[in-house]
């Protein structure tokens, strides 16, 4: 039955969207009340922060609640506190801290339903005959034509309606990813779960991750990565779109092109992927999906050739998220896997924190242009391991987890 898989691709897409409107509304709305980069990136903290805490400890809820509960829990909570910042600004008055508040509140409960989602996609892959790479690249097909398509909605949505109005919107994928979740996908097997509280699910998560050195090397790679992605998306794209271009499409269709590009990468890696070496392919397609769009915008290039590198960059993108999703899915036994998975996920979100902190306060000291070039800097750095680490050797072979 090829029904729950594709229900699951749907609500998926459907947070996704959410997100994305969220990580372009919020920093917008900051820029639009406040005027200052620094409070953009504390928003920016406010945002990234709470997924750390959510992810270190939402593989053990996962767990508890099953897979579908999570997801569905998960997705209801989320809507229901994005609601509340629009309603309150419009209403009462939204102060800055509030808005802290909330943001923090929003992805805490965001978290888990991402880990129970990506947790049930084996089975149901299987359930509906769907091949692992096929599977992995839709999954992440999917997410990524979800940022393709609502990057420039909420550029267009900000100009016309504000970005508080685009909140309400962002809330209801919420809602609507709950129902489809809750009324088209069936509970998931888990396999036997581990006893033990919640710091014990995260330490056997980091325990397993600890003994495997290549998706330890993986998760250093992703961490520095999400640092640097959660500085250029949540803090310099908007500095950009708002000194350079001076229009907030700008800021969507850059984030859009990425999506877009990324969309075709991810479809050619699932047709082709299968025949292609796994970590040259991986080690390219990281290089190429950070470097480029990044110096592109660093060196003041027309806005045409900025958007043209930055779907080319999203193309290359396309290949990560389904090797990664591979080699998770290959070495993490069932038993394991929502309590791994939730560990790297937290283990991945660690920088994110700092990468809105870090863009906001260097671009005051030393202006946007400088800190692209020192954000490219770090990007060209990170992408290495794939072609000297000897752990990486081992992408190459067959992925198979122990029982």
């Amino acid at each position: 039955m090829r029904r729950p898989f594709i229900t699951l691709l749907a609500a998926n897409a459907l947070s996704v969207t959410g997100n994305i409107l969220s990580i372009l509304a919020v920093p917008w709305f900051v820029l639009e009340t406040t005027g200052s980069a620094v409070l953009t990136g504390v928003a920016s903290f406010a945002t990234t922060f709470p997924t750390v805490i959510s992810a270190a400890f939402g593989g053990s809820i996962v767990d508890r609640l099953g897979f579908r509960a999570a997801s569905v829990l998960s997705d209801l909570a989320s809507g229901l506190i994005v609601l509340a910042v629009p309603v309150l600004f419009l209403t009462t008055g939204l102060s800055y801290p509030v808005l802290l508040v909330l943001l923090f509140l929003r992805w805490l409960a965001a978290t888990p339903g991402e880990t129970a989602r990506k947790a049930m996609l084996p089975d149901l892959s299987t359930a509906a005959g769907v091949r692992i790479e096929r599977a992995t690249s839709a999954y992440d097909g999917v997410y990524r034509g979800a940022a393709m398509v609502g990057a420039p909605l909420a550029g267009v949505l900000i100009l016309w309606l504000g970005p508080s109005m685009l909140l309400l919107v962002d809330g209801v994928t919420f809602l609507l990813s709950a129902t489809l979740i809750a009324a088209g996908v069936p509970r998931v097997r888990r396999g036997r779960r581990e006893p033990g509280g919640y710091l014990d699910g995260l330490r056997a998560g980091l325990t397993f991750l600890w003994g495997d050195r290549l998706q330890l090397s993986a998760t250093t790679m992703i961490v520095v990565v999400n640092l640097l992605d959660t500085g250029v998306t949540q803090v310099l794209l908007a500095l950009y779109a708002r000194e350079v271009a001076g229009d907030p499409r700008a800021f969507g269709l850059l984030t859009g092109a990425l999506g877009a590009g990324a969309v075709a990468g991810t479809i050619v890696y699932g047709t082709a992927g299968g025949r292609l070496p796994m970590r040259l392919t991986y080690g390219w397609a990281f290089l190429m999906a950070g470097v480029p769009r990044v110096l592109v915008l660093a060196m003041g290039a027309p806005f045409p050739v900025a958007l043209a590198v930055t779907a080319v960059s999203g193309f290359a993108a396309g290949a990560i998220n389904p090797i990664l999703a591979i080699l998770q899915y290959g070495r993490i036994p069932a038993p394991l896997r929502a309590r791994v998975i939730g560990a790297m996920t937290a283990a991945a979100y660690a920088g994110m924190p700092l990468g809105g902190l870090a863009a906001g306060a260097l671009t005051e000291v030393a202006g946007l242009r400088l800190t692209l070039f020192a954000f490219t800097c770090v990007y060209l750095l990170i992408s290495l391991p794939p072609f000297v680490g000897r752990a990486w050797r081992e992408l190459d072979r067959p992925q198979r987890a122990d029982a």
